[in-house]
């Protein structure tokens, strides 16, 4: 206990003293002018949406009339201009996602102080700027197609791609990592947890395994990824979910047995040799999450669970009479006991959303992953189970913190965005 609360301090301070780059999150901009076509300084513009824990987030704008909103998380948002003098008017209906960067300008008119004019229109769903390439999968997809709702599940979706086989969660494997596309190496890809590294390709696939299915939105960038990407790879972000102001929650569970298999071991293929077929034997897949408020408007939680497992026989494979008898240097199969792979993964996420002034926000994460697979069985028909690999994670985790401060330069008068956080697997 000492140990975990000296490293969870260490993180705390690290996060405060060091900031790190972290992956770009959703923006609004554009320009503020007047009847004439003239810009217009000094329009307060203030963005709203349920999604921002403090509800409305301002700026105002510069001398050549541009604004700049940034840090926003995924969702909705309504957009209001005002200055004295002119009349009030409000965008609604603007949708954000992923790092995307929507440009929506404001015209303003004179008008008396109460009217406000609402106006309405399509969403802007090009990102005109930047050059980036990116493809963003939110909650509600992921809920809905017929995959493992697991990264290589999410990355098949993507013409191009290239990513671990998708089985349709028949393994029983959940997490995953970035993929490639155009060739692209696998080492130069990376995975982000909220946006900060937790590894490349190979080197986070187990102990850093990002819950895809509990996710608000999953972000592939397969190019063009600027100034904030480490190398020029695919980069997959996995946004967690925040809590709000409202208690909400879902749960997931799906399952099999062998009973519900259809079988083509045919004649033909004892024919030509396949000694046994392989059989499932068990699957399932269950995903609990849910969260609300601590301090309305300003404390929020969200938790979510997922364990999946998976267990099927291996073709032509039996459990050896003679494993682990010294005397016995041959091999005696048990044609009763078929050996199997099994693969079991459990993950729980934690995650606090404090919004501690108006400009400051701290976010807090932690994930406990519980891994094993190929435990009885060798995956292969030349391999005897007890010489089979068994890999095994018990835990790892990601602990994470991360502190974001929009604030206004007086000379500009744009908003940037300030962030620090730091990942411990």
């Amino acid at each position: 206990m000492l140990k975990l609360a000296i490293r969870s301090s260490a993180v705390l301070l690290v996060t405060l003293l060091l900031p790190a780059a972290v992956y770009a999150q959703a923006a609004i901009t554009g320009v503020v002018k007047d009847a004439s076509g003239a810009v217009l300084p000094g329009v307060t513009v203030e963005a709203a949406s349920p999604v921002l824990i403090e509800k409305v987030r301002s700026v105002v704008s510069d001398g050549s009339g541009q604004y700049r909103i940034v840090d926003l998380r995924p969702g909705t948002y309504s957009l209001t201009f005002t200055l004295p003098g002119f009349s009030t008017v409000k965008r609604e209906g603007i949708e954000l996602s992923g790092s995307f960067v929507a440009t929506v300008n404001g015209d303003l008119k004179v008008g008396a102080l109460e009217e406000t004019i609402t106006v309405t229109g399509e969403t802007p769903i090009v990102d005109v700027q930047s050059a980036k390439v990116q493809t963003t999968v939110s909650k509600d997809i992921i809920a809905a197609i017929p995959s493992s709702r697991n990264a290589a599940g999410i990355q098949a979706l993507i013409p191009g791609m290239s990513s671990t086989t998708d089985s349709g969660g028949i393994n029983g494997t959940a997490g995953g990592s970035a993929g490639t596309i155009h060739g692209g190496k696998g080492n130069d890809s990376r995975t982000y947890a909220d946006g900060l590294d937790t590894g490349w390709a190979g080197g986070n696939t187990a102990g850093a395994m990002p819950n895809v299915a509990g996710a608000q939105e999953v972000v592939v960038s397969t190019s063009g990824g600027m100034g904030e990407a480490e190398t020029a790879g695919v980069s997959l972000n996995v946004v967690p979910r925040d809590g709000s102001n409202n208690f909400n929650g879902s749960f997931f569970a799906s399952g099999a047995n062998g009973a519900m298999q259809g079988s083509n071991y045919t004649q033909d293929l004892k024919d030509q040799g396949l000694k046994s077929p392989q059989e499932l034997l068990k699957v399932w897949d269950v995903n609990p999450m849910g969260g609300g408020r601590i301090v309305r408007d300003k404390l929020w939680f969200y938790l979510t669970y997922r364990e999946t497992r998976g267990d099927s026989t291996v073709p032509g494979m039996w459990i050896n009479r003679n494993a682990g008898n010294p005397n016995a240097w041959t091999v005696d199969f048990d044609k009763s006991r078929q050996a199997f792979d099994d693969n079991i993964n459990r993950n729980g996420i934690a995650r606090i959303t404090w919004q501690a002034t108006p400009r400051n926000k701290i976010n807090l994460y932690w994930s406990e992953l519980y891994q094993s697979s190929s435990k009885n069985g060798g995956g292969s028909a030349t391999v005897t189970p007890e010489a089979a690999t068994y890999t095994t994670f018990h835990p790892d985790h990601v602990q994470q913190a991360t502190w974001s401060s929009p604030m206004t330069d007086s000379r500009i008068r744009r908003s940037s965005g300030v962030s620090a956080g730091v990942v411990m697997p």
